[in-house]
């Protein structure tokens, strides 16, 4: 069977290693790739400060506080049975990590990612249709610890034009400066972060097609003025 899968051919990245899918994303840019397997990684390039920057077909204006990053998204499998084939289903999206995130330089920024199909059309990742986008507030203060408390993050959806959408949260992050990046097992810093996004740890209501996911973007916003506090420290979390 033919995927059809953009990454199926060579990619000329220059960041990677061994046999990862490799692809180029930037900074309010996109990476693109259908994602069939469990865990899909994508090296990520990022230029730093205000240009217009080429990726794919167009040019946008981007604004980077990292030099390089890279994006991973786990997926796990999930049960659709039907009448014809008890055993039917699919991978889920679980959770999206930015890594190699430099928590200095980024520092009180607010990170947001996105999912896009095929067609060009942001996925829904909330419980409601109008919810586009998940978003994190960094620590303006350089953690120490790892950080799994959504509240303290600031966690939010967010519309694809960028308005907080307000009600309950079925998403999670947390930010991982200690332990091994799920990206590519290097020893995490404050410099070589992990941002997770968990899209619905209970996976009840929100399960997104990996095969459905054409591009991941991740676009930081400067609002120092919504900065997240430093929060309470707490347990690496599980992936």
């Amino acid at each position: 069977m033919t995927l059809h899968s953009p990454l199926s051919g060579p990619v000329n990245s220059g960041f990677g290693g061994g046999k990862k899918y490799k692809s180029k994303i930037v900074f309010g840019i996109a990476v693109m790739g259908i994602i069939p397997f469990i865990m899909s990684t994508f090296a990520a390039s990022v230029t730093v400060g205000n240009g217009s920057l080429e990726f794919g077909q167009g040019s946008q204006q981007a604004i980077a506080c990292d030099s390089k990053i890279y994006i991973a998204m786990g997926e796990e499998w999930h049960a659709q049975p039907t009448d014809a084939d008890q055993s039917a289903g699919f991978f889920r999206v679980r959770a999206v990590t930015v890594s190699n995130l430099d928590l200095q330089a980024c520092a009180g920024k607010k990170l947001r990612v996105r999912l896009i199909d095929g067609s060009s059309q942001e996925i829904t990742i909330g419980a409601i249709p109008d919810a586009k986008v998940l978003q994190v507030t960094l620590p303006s203060a350089i953690p120490t610890t790892n950080i799994s408390d959504s509240t303290a993050l600031l966690l939010s959806y967010l519309t694809g034009t960028g308005n907080t959408i307000s009600g309950t949260l079925l998403a999670s992050a947390a930010v991982s400066v200690s332990g091994t990046s799920i990206y590519d097992g290097s020893v995490l810093s404050a410099t070589n972060a992990d941002v997770t996004f968990f899209i619905d740890p209970s996976a009840a209501t929100v399960n997104i097609d990996g095969q459905l996911v054409h591009r991941t973007t991740v676009e930081t916003i400067d609002n120092p003025a919504a900065s997240a506090p430093v929060p309470t420290p707490s347990p690496t979390p599980t992936s």
